[in-house]
């Protein structure tokens, strides 16, 4: 992360020529390529690894922009540096973005162009800057992006798994116990019938925690892969289950940045009718209430207790 604010300093906001104008209504943005060059907020995406994917387009509003916006300066500031990219640089990160959140409001509404950019890749996924793009929005400020480089994107499509639906999910908790939970919820939501390619983040000295974790809550055998160095020499993407997958780095320590992406739950993971009903007509017969009875299959299955209840009362009736 970045350090203190003071990094970097801050350019005046320049003075827009007479005849360059902007809509600045609410919910609107500056569309097509002139978006980069009139005042407010661009997101420009970066690099993930090579250089060369940083695009003319973004280097050219990264150029255009009063100051830029960035995770740290002492990663920023050398990518810039190598494309010959000037531009005054200010540390924005978790830190500090909701303190400096009303100044940089205060910048755009003088009519400042703001680029945030994060540290590798495409702002704001799993990146800070929501909150300043939140606040502009809502202020009615135009804001605008320069697509590019995203690593969960790049990993999904060599991944060899079904690409959609897909569902990013950033990373998982640090903490053990933490992380146990949230993946028991993602297991919930597949038993309660989500079908979708998952794809996380993952630091390299915890994935093979991580996979042996989403083996356990989610089956040894979902397919899988691990993306790392992505666009860069050492690039890898490592195909096979969650439970080899676990094996494999358990023993070789990776490096470098990490995507992994989960393949979707097999259809089995959610009981058909007919197993449903007999899961309730076995709780039923053990005397339980209709209620009690839901509950314990709604338990037992990870379906909604509302869906499970209202099949019983189904059944009940017919009894």
């Amino acid at each position: 992360m970045a350090g203190d604010e003071d990094e970097g300093v801050a350019a005046s906001p320049a003075e827009l020529p007479p005849d360059e104008t902007h809509d600045a209504s609410p919910g609107l943005s500056p569309g097509g390529g002139s978006g980069a060059s009139l005042p407010g907020l661009v997101l420009v995406a970066t690099p993930i690894g090579n250089l060369g994917d940083l695009s003319p387009r973004a280097v050219a509003a990264l150029k255009g922009a009063d100051v830029i916006l960035c995770e740290d300066t002492r990663v920023t500031g050398p990518m810039l540096a190598r494309q010959g990219v000037g531009t005054s640089l200010i540390p924005l990160h978790d830190h500090n973005e909701a303190s400096m959140v009303p100044r940089l409001l205060e910048r755009l509404r003088g009519g400042a162009r703001l680029a945030l950019v994060s540290d590798a890749g495409t702002p704001l996924v799993s990146d800070p800057g929501f909150r300043l793009t939140r606040a502009a929005i809502d202020s009615g400020l135009p804001v605008t992006a320069i697509p590019g480089p995203n690593a969960a994107l790049v990993a999904l499509t060599l991944s060899g798994l079904p690409p959609h639906p897909f569902l990013f999910h950033g990373f998982l908790p640090a903490k053990a116990a933490a992380r146990t939970v949230e993946i028991g919820r993602i297991a919930g939501l597949e038993r309660s019938g989500l079908r979708a390619t998952l794809i996380l983040y993952e630091s390299p000295h915890r994935l093979a925690e991580s996979l042996a974790a989403l083996a356990e809550g989610l089956g040894p055998d979902r397919p899988a892969a691990v993306a790392r160095e992505l666009t860069k020499r050492f690039e890898e993407v490592r195909r096979a289950s969650l439970g080899e997958l676990a094996t494999h780095y358990a023993v070789h320590a990776p490096r470098g940045e990490i995507v992994l992406v989960i393949g979707p739950a097999p259809d089995e993971a959610v009981p058909g009718e007919a197993d449903l009903d007999a899961q309730i007509r076995a709780a039923l017969a053990t005397g339980a209430s209709l209620r009690d009875a839901a509950a314990m299959v709604a338990a037992a299955t990870g379906l909604p207790r509302r869906q499970v209840y209202g099949r019983a009362l189904q059944l009940g009736s017919t009894r």
